[in-house]
């Protein structure tokens, strides 16, 4: 029996961005579940039976940051397990620390990689 293809789950607010990747990746097979905020984000989880693998999280949203995101999905029993990969144009110590506090698997800079290096690394943590 062939295992089902992953299912990634990206939150990214800015349009074109959120198109390249999920065109990437269509390429390597992975389903993807699309949203533009993290309320749309939180409405599927809640709304919908099949849980994503993974979540790709844009830190910084229109409707709430990555921290308050990571805080109202962790406090649900059937969320809190659903690993998360937070992508952002910036890092501080303390956001970083707090994100994975949280228990974010990885903490990108979307500057210090290239958008395949990312999924790259999304798709190893999923297959790990």
């Amino acid at each position: 029996m062939q295992k089902d293809s992953p299912t990634i789950m990206v939150v990214e607010d800015e349009s074109l961005l959120l198109q390249a990747i999920t065109k990437k990746l269509d390429l390597h097979k992975i389903k993807t579940v699309s949203c533009t905020s993290g309320n749309q984000a939180l409405d599927y989880l809640e709304n919908f039976k099949q849980m994503p693998d993974i979540i790709w999280l844009d830190y910084h949203l229109k409707d709430m940051d990555g921290l308050e995101f990571m805080n109202k999905l962790k406090m649900r029993e059937k969320w809190k397990d659903i690993p998360i990969v937070v992508v952002s144009n910036s890092a501080t110590d303390e956001k970083v620390h707090n994100i994975l506090g949280l228990g974010a698997k990885k903490y990108i800079i979307k500057a210090e990689h290239r958008l395949d290096d990312i999924i790259k690394i999304v798709l190893e943590l999923i297959s790990d």
